[in-house]
């Protein structure tokens, strides 16, 4: 009767450890991924101690306007070097406002011929994603690959930029030529943060103006608790005739309760969900990977 028992206990304990393991993190976000119908790509950082997670990290994701974090910067590093000034005016003439595209600023002077700051079409650029504002800081710097070329010098191999805004509007294939990997973005965001690549004055700048970001708001602060800090750029793509969404991304750093810092970067490429469910599965990954962040636990 005792042996019996035993091996009563020893069947119902095997059960409740086969029939509900331990979730982790991976889990979650692969769990989550499922309903984006898309490709997900996710890179994560416990910025303080390096520890690291990715999904698809290796993952050639199309960037949209998440090229403009490192346009910013490559514009920052001719501030830092002297050759630009954020007080230096730049002219924009009425061909510049290209039409049918996210323009806050060809919206405001519709006529053109204005100057603006290197400063404020930063802010516009990063903060906004504006498009017009985007070519002018691209044209200043001599066009694409000239962003391209200050990346690989700094190290950021996995990442290409060939395009232009307007040229990616010109064709649906050309969006896909500007791309980074989840996980070397994750790299980038990181290093940045911590001041490797600019002057602290542009790198507390690009940070301010990524906190004060108010596109993709339904992203990864979309379930984060209110007031929560986040520095960071999101990208948008457009959607085909076959319901097919070439982009729907988000990066940026995390300000956690204790004072510490989680970078993501989420990618979510080709995908047949609406755009709801696209941004709540950013959105559910980011909280899973915030609560982690706040148990003090692993990323695994």
């Amino acid at each position: 009767m005792k042996k019996f028992a035993l091996l009563a206990i020893s069947v119902f304990v095997l059960s409740c450890t086969t029939e509900k393991p331990d979730n982790n993190l991976r889990t979650d976000i692969s769990t989550i991924s499922q309903s984006a119908k898309g490709t997900v790509g996710i890179a994560l950082m416990n910025l303080e101690d390096g520890d690291t997670l990715t999904y698809n990290g290796s993952y050639h994701s199309p960037m949209q306007s998440v090229f403009k974090f490192p346009i910013a910067m490559a514009i920052l590093n001719k501030v830092d070097s002297g050759m630009l000034s954020l007080d230096q005016q730049i002219h924009i003439s009425k061909e510049q406002m290209t039409p049918k595209t996210w323009s806050p600023i060809r919206d405001k002077y519709p006529d053109g011929n204005i100057d603006m700051s290197i400063r404020d079409l930063l802010g516009y650029v990063v903060s906004q994603s504006d498009n017009v504002a985007c070519d002018v800081l691209l044209q200043t710097l001599g066009g694409p690959k000239q962003v391209e070329n200050y990346l690989h010098n700094i190290g950021v191999k996995d990442i290409a930029i060939v395009a232009t805004e307007a040229e990616m509007h010109g064709a649906w294939n050309v969006q896909y030529n500007n791309w980074c990997t989840p996980q070397q973005m994750m790299y980038l965001l990181a290093d940045f943060y911590k001041g490797k690549y600019l002057s602290p004055s542009s790198t507390a700048f690009l940070i301010k103006i990524m906190t004060e970001t108010t596109t993709s708001m339904k992203r990864i602060r979309g379930l984060l608790p209110e007031g929560t800090i986040v520095a960071r750029k999101s990208g948008s793509g457009p959607t085909n005739d076959s319901g097919l969404t070439s982009a729907t991304n988000d990066v940026g750093i995390i300000t956690l309760p204790n004072g510490k810092y989680l970078v993501l970067a989420a990618f979510v490429s080709d995908s047949k969900a609406n755009d709801s469910i696209r941004d709540l599965v950013i959105a559910k990954i980011a909280k899973a990977a915030y609560d982690n962040a706040c148990s003090n636990k692993k990323l695994e």
